[in-house]
C-alpha cells in the first residue's frame, strides 16, 4: 500500500488524501481541493497508478472541491453519500458498500451529523490483514475534536446524529485503528482540532474532551463551542452543488 497526505497549499487546515495498491496499480483520492487537482495527477503518475475513484467525504462548506475535476481528467468515477443532492451526476456510495482497488479495500461508513451525507473510509491491507488499518474520517472526528454540526441548520438534531456516529460507529472500532481526519488546526468545522494530523480510536476514545457519553451534553458541549463559520460559505457550497 502507498499512502498520501496532502495539506492544500492556500488552507494548510485540510487534509486530503491519495492512497492505494502500488502493486496492483490503482487508487483512491479524498477531500481534494480544487487547487490541488495537478498534484494528484502527478502523484498518480510517479506511483504508476490509476485513480478509480474520486471520494468526497461531503459537500464542503470550506473549500472548493476539486474531486469531480480530477475524476473527469483521471477516468475515475466521483463519489458521494447516496444523500447527497448535487446538481450533476456522480456515484453514489451506500453505508457499508466495499471499494475494492487491488490489495486494498476501503468500506463506506455513512456516519451523518456534521453533514447528513457525510461518510468516513475504513481501510484495510488485505495482504497484511483483513482487519482495518486506518480510518479516513472526514469531518466527522477530529484528533481533539468533533465536526461541527450546525453548518446546514436543525443544528440539535444534526447534534444528535453526529453523536450516534460518534458512538454507534467510529468509537466502536478496534483500538488499533489509526484516524487520519479531514482537517487540523486553523479549521473552522470543529473547535479545539488538534494539530497533530493522525491518531487512534484508543487515544480519542480516551482523551477527546469533545466526546460526552452523554447525548444532550454532547450536543449542548459542541454548540456552545463554536468556531465562526467558513468564510464565503454560501458561495463555496453553491459551487460545490452545482459543479460550477
Amino acid at each position: 500500500m502507498f499512502f498520501l497526505q496532502r495539506a492544500a497549499p492556500s488552507n494548510p487546515s485540510s487534509l486530503a488524501y491519495l492512497f492505494g495498491c502500488g502493486g496492483k496499480g490503482h487508487a483512491i483520492a479524498v477531500d481534494v481541493h480544487a487547487e490541488d487537482v495537478e498534484w494528484f495527477l502527478q502523484q498518480a503518475a510517479q506511483q504508476a497508478v490509476k485513480i478509480d475513484y474520486v471520494i468526497d467525504t461531503h459537500i464542503h462548506a470550506d473549500h472548493v472541491s476539486g474531486g469531480r475535476e480530477l475524476a473527469q481528467r483521471c477516468g475515475g468515477e466521483y463519489c458521494l453519500h447516496e444523500s447527497s443532492t448535487p446538481q450533476f451526476a456522480f456515484t453514489a456510495l451506500k453505508d457499508g458498500q466495499v471499494l475494492t482497488i487491488g490489495n486494498v479495500t476501503a468500506q463506506v461508513l455513512h456516519t451523518p451529523g456534521h453533514t447528513a451525507d457525510s461518510i468516513c473510509l475504513l481501510v484495510s491491507d488485505v495482504r497484511r490483514s483483513a482487519e482495518p488499518w486506518f480510518l479516513l474520517s472526514g469531518h466527522t472526528l477530529f484528533v481533539g475534536s468533533a465536526g461541527r454540526p450546525d453548518l446546514r441548520g436543525e443544528e440539535e438534531r444534526m447534534g444528535g446524529l453526529l453523536h450516534d456516529s460518534l458512538f454507534n460507529k467510529l468509537l466502536t472500532l478496534p483500538d488499533h485503528v489509526e484516524i487520519f481526519p479531514g482537517a487540523q488546526a486553523g479549521s473552522v468545522c470543529g473547535a479545539g482540532i488538534s494539530g497533530k494530523p493522525s491518531s487512534t480510536i484508543a487515544f480519542e476514545r480516551r482523551f477527546n474532551t469533545a466526546l460526552l457519553t452523554d447525548k444532550a451534553a454532547f450536543v449542548a458541549a459542541i454548540l456552545a463551542d463554536l468556531p465562526p463559520q467558513p468564510e464565503g460559505m454560501v458561495e463555496i457550497i453553491r459551487r460545490n452543488v452545482s459543479g460550477t
